[in-house]
């Protein structure tokens, strides 16, 4: 049951700025990746064993590489552990063995520091989804729901820093990266429903295809989450032809992963197009429905276009963090649609 009076103001008002400060922590994300500051800090949560990293090279020890390389291993040995009770056997020696985590990284105060802001803007978000939390027992009598999910995002936030600081042990491990970002997107999602679930019932449109519409922005959904994670194997690709080859030869040398991304991103365009188009047809240009539609569809047709520049002008690293923001608030923007049309349905049921 969905709260029927004006008490969640103050709530919705702080899920929706923590909504927003999730968002901005990604496209920090993307610029730290785009930078090649993700190993700025080679332990965590602690930068260089100090909770103030270090500005100069001389501030550290000697054999500073050899110490946090052996931490890294050793971490790693336990995660190992942890994927091979699980039954990931093949996972755990892929960890175990990746040569790429004995790398030594030299110390570079800019990525160091690019990275330390990074998990400074972390724990401040992390704080802003539990006040989210603590703000969300007001309803516990009206609806357990939204404080039950409210925590379970909070809880998220703490299990997302444990898979960050394994993405620090493996030294960037690609499909680590991948869970990473998915859980972001999970993070955001429940905080999008509990603010959704919070506001009073409201119905100004109604239609005998909600159904349809509904089935159609799921599907929008589904696919872009699919591109999501074709852009994190591109982007992954990336990092890994950025070692030896110049900026101006990594489109030439991505391989077919690109060349479906890149597609893809067609059909999804031509699935948006007709998604709108249903739903102006439906009328909808004086409801609750047409601000996040219209929003999808600048957001899509956006994302596409940072993907050609990037496709076609030799990635630009302004442009990546770009490209990756608007893909989150993509799914978040549908995400949020797909939510007003089911409680459109459920309210004519």
């Amino acid at each position: 049951m969905k709260p029927s009076t004006n008490k969640g103001r103050s709530f919705r008002r702080f899920s929706a700025v923590t909504i927003i400060a999730v968002y901005l922590l990604i496209a920090v994300g993307g610029i730290v990746r785009t930078t090649g500051s993700g190993m700025g800090c080679p332990d965590w949560p602690k930068c260089f064993g100090s909770w103030v990293p270090p500005t100069d090279e001389s501030q550290l020890p000697a054999n500073y590489k050899e110490v946090y390389v052996q931490q890294r291993v050793d971490k790693n040995v336990k995660f190992a552990r942890y994927l091979s009770a699980l039954g990931f056997g093949e996972l755990a020696n892929q960890v175990e063995n990746d040569p790429s985590i004995l790398e030594e990284e030299d110390f570079n105060p800019v990525k160091t520091w690019t990275e330390y802001v990074n998990r400074l803007i972390g724990a401040i978000i992390g704080l802003l989804i539990f006040g989210t939390a603590v703000l969300s027992v007001r309803f516990w009598k009206e609806d357990k729901l939204i404080t039950v999910l409210s925590f379970l995002a909070f809880v998220l936030v703490g299990f997302q820093g444990w898979i960050g600081s394994i993405v620090v042990s493996t030294n960037l491990l690609h499909w680590m990266i991948t869970i990473h970002m998915l859980i972001a997107l999970v993070i955001v999602c429940l905080l999008i429903y509990v603010y959704h679930r919070s506001k009073p019932v409201q119905s100004d449109y109604s239609s005998s295809r909600l159904g349809t519409l509904k089935r159609l922005t799921l599907l929008c959904l589904s696919l872009s989450l699919i591109q999501v994670v074709l852009g994190t194997q591109v982007r992954e690709s990336i990092d890994m032809l950025a070692k030896s080859l110049e900026r101006s030869e990594w489109v030439a040398n991505l391989g077919l992963t690109f060349y479906i991304h890149r597609s893809y991103s067609l059909l999804l365009l031509g699935l948006h197009a007709f998604l709108l188009w249903k739903l102006w047809k439906e009328d909808i240009r004086h409801t609750q429905l047409v601000k996040p539609t219209r929003w999808l569809m600048a957001i899509v047709v956006i994302e596409i276009v940072s993907g050609v520049i990037m496709a076609y002008f030799a990635v630009p690293a302004a442009i990546q963090p770009v490209h990756l923001l608007l893909g989150s608030v993509m799914i978040g923007v549908q995400y949020y649609l797909w939510l007003m049309l089911r409680e459109k349905e459920l309210k004519l049921a």
